[in-house]
């Protein structure tokens, strides 16, 4: 994992971030305000792309003042790093690409925007704020654009639009765990020195889910409304993103399948507008449960409760 990477996920947090706020806001509608705009609102529409603009635009260049013009120049070219850190930081990208895509889709939502533009103009954003990065990656002659991250860019976008052109509401969604790991201690400068560090850069203890509501597909049956399985993946044994590096710490590599019950905490039935929005802004944490492991080293392990 190059620095770059990481200063940019010091960013898709923010990002987050800023999307939780409004959330909370959201779904408080202690005011006018935050309330949803039944039909077009101009100046909230204007705002919104104004905003996103401003914030596009600052981020692009910051890094590129900031970070790449530490770096030789090139010629735009690709890379394939496909194979390393066992596509952990692929399906990173499919995650935050899903919720860039969906923090875009609320806040034209919020506006009043049709859902036809909230699709073409909000759910895109994603992809297209992290393929910029990609291309900054081009032009630099240490890294170079990766056509995987621009795939996984894509398949998080994906993801997001097919849900709601097929069903108007977002019946699997993407969910992130995370545990310590022993890996760290060993490359702290790498995967993290504190908590905070690992939970970002350590993929041995990353988790990624797709968590499906087992209610909105049987809206008449008498499952639960919160409800939700959830298929996982996860990586052990990293301590280089690349084969070849990772192969002289003489470190065992594998992959790992989930299998495990989730919650949905928006669907929980509940008056406080409080809680609402708490569940609201971590929904998109897998909640530890017991859980069924299927790794490519020892085979079928079970956990009782799996973070």
């Amino acid at each position: 994992m190059n620095t770059v990477k990481i200063i940019f996920y010091k960013l898709e947090i923010s990002f987050l971030l800023l999307a939780l706020l409004f959330s909370i806001n959201t779904n408080a509608q202690s005011s006018s305000f935050f309330k949803k705009s039944d039909t077009l609102n101009t100046n909230r529409r204007n705002a919104v792309v104004i905003s996103k603009s401003v914030i596009t635009g600052g981020t692009l260049l910051a890094l590129n003042e900031l970070w790449y013009k530490g770096y030789p120049r090139s010629n735009f070219h690709f890379i394939n790093d496909n194979n390393d850190w066992k596509q952990m930081d692929k399906i990173g990208h499919f995650m935050t690409s899903y919720y860039l895509g969906k923090i875009g889709m609320d806040a034209l939502d919020w506006a009043g925007v049709s859902k036809k533009n909230q699709l073409i103009y909000g759910a895109t954003y994603g992809f297209a704020f992290l393929t910029a990065v990609e291309v900054l990656d081009g032009f630099s002659k240490q890294w170079g654009a990766s056509p995987g991250d621009i795939l996984a860019n894509a398949a998080g976008s994906a993801l997001l639009i097919g849900q709601e052109l097929l069903w108007n509401e977002q019946r699997i969604i993407v969910k992130y765990s995370f545990h310590q790991t022993r890996f760290a201690r060993q490359r702290p400068e790498t995967l993290g020195e504190n908590y905070i560090q690992q939970a970002l850069k350590d993929y041995n203890g990353q988790t990624y889910w797709l968590s499906t509501n087992v209610w909105s597909f049987n809206k008449e049956g008498n499952f639960p409304k919160w409800l939700n399985i959830a298929l996982g993946y996860g990586a052990e044994g990293m301590l280089f993103g690349n084969n070849n590096a990772q192969n002289s710490t003489l470190q065992n590599p594998y992959r790992q399948f989930y299998l495990s019950f989730d919650i949905d905490l928006v669907k929980i039935p509940t008056k406080s507008k409080l809680l609402k929005s708490v569940f609201s802004v971590i929904n998109f944490i897998k909640i530890p449960a017991p859980t069924l492991e299927i790794n490519t080293k020892n085979g079928i392990k079970f956990h009782y409760l799996y973070f």
